[in-house]
């Protein structure tokens, strides 16, 4: 059962590395400045950048040892989330390419931290 489940979490890490690849790329070409760097060839972590402009900047990390979201402005964190919260706000992060949103008008629907 766990070698089972410990494949099912390489191939849902190495899904969102693609998906990360992909978003940035998108991002890129809607006028953001995105990157997504992976190590090695298989895609086992991420690391994934997007500037919304006015010094707000969310770096979404991914591995086998976890999943972050760190949205920070001038330099100041003003959020970080893990696990399946930092997943869902990719997901608001995704809207902005979905419903083609300009980054100033991006509000994270999530509560900062303190």
């Amino acid at each position: 059962m766990f070698i089972r489940l410990a494949e099912q979490h390489r191939r849902f890490v190495q899904d969102l590395v693609m998906n990360l690849q992909a978003l940035a790329t998108v991002l890129e070409r809607r006028g953001y400045l995105a990157s997504c760097y992976t190590c090695g060839g298989q895609m086992n972590s991420a690391s994934f950048m997007v500037s919304l402009g006015d010094d707000h900047l969310i770096r979404f990390l991914v591995s086998d040892y976890g999943i972050t979201w760190t949205e920070m402005r001038d330099d100041r964190e003003l959020m970080k989330l893990e696990g399946a919260e930092a997943i869902s706000q990719l997901q608001e992060l995704g809207n902005l390419v979905k419903y083609q949103i300009k980054p100033s008008d991006y509000r994270p629907t999530a509560v900062p931290t303190r």
